[in-house]
């Protein structure tokens, strides 16, 4: 099944691989990581022109958008230009999000590119509603994800 959501959830899974590429396996060669930066930049530019009437399904498209074009190092030009539409459909549909993992995430990587205070209090306001027994593994992941994005606010930085 190749369905819009398939391809989302595909693509967010190789975007993420792709960000924490794990340092204790075999070494990455520079001609296969510039391989899997181009298969991921393809991914994500196929998926760019989607879009879907159903809230989740948008919603993970749009976090699987961001975070392919967040994780490859190439740029036709118009990968800042893409990541805004990105957001802005973001911004679009994440008020209508009910509470969830999904929400948070999309906060977490909205923060880490626009550093908006209100993103990071809102993605805090609905991890602590989760308690701190019997989190699951993808709840752990995105708490880590997003201590991450506030510890290292790179390119965003403040300059005395």
């Amino acid at each position: 099944m190749n369905s819009l959501l398939s391809r989302a959830l595909e693509l967010q899974q190789v975007a993420h691989d792709f960000m924490y590429l794990e340092t204790n396996t075999a070494p990455i060669y520079s001609d296969d990581f510039c391989r899997l930066n181009k298969e991921l930049l393809v991914k994500s530019d196929s998926l760019f022109s989607e879009k879907s009437f159903d809230l989740e399904e948008e919603a993970n498209l749009c976090l699987a958008l961001l975070m392919g074009y967040n994780a490859t190092i190439y740029d036709n030009g118009d990968k800042g230009q893409k990541k805004q539409i990105i957001l802005d459909r973001i911004s679009d549909i994440l008020e209508q999000l009910p509470a969830s993992l999904l929400k948070v995430r999309l906060l977490a990587y909205c923060y880490g590119e626009i550093y908006e205070d209100v993103l990071l209090q809102e993605a805090h306001a609905i991890i602590n509603s989760w308690g701190r027994e019997n989190l699951t593994t993808e709840q752990i992941g995105i708490i880590e994800e997003l201590r991450n994005f506030e510890a290292n606010p790179y390119p965003f930085e403040e300059i005395e």
